[in-house]
């Protein structure tokens, strides 16, 4: 099984890759209606956005938050 790079989900179907392109190693959610990758600036905004609404986090910690757990995926080391 595939991880994606930018934000470690697991890839385990054709429905998680960019334009259903098995050959990117980053997934759906990590990519532009183009089909290529968001920068560390865009994933790292999209998290935050997703932490402060998932887990109603307060904005400051959600920036920190995604930004440790990005830097530590392979795309962004």
């Amino acid at each position: 099984m595939k991880m994606c790079i930018s934000c470690g989900m697991p890839m385990t179907s054709l429905a998680d890759y960019p334009l259903y392109n098995m050959t990117k190693n980053y997934c759906k959610l990590c990519a532009r209606n183009d089909g290529s990758m968001q920068t560390f600036d865009e994933r790292w905004a999209n998290l935050t956005d997703t932490l402060i609404k998932v887990h109603q986090m307060d904005e400051n910690i959600a920036k920190d938050t995604a930004y440790v757990l990005l830097k530590k995926l392979p795309a962004w080391r």
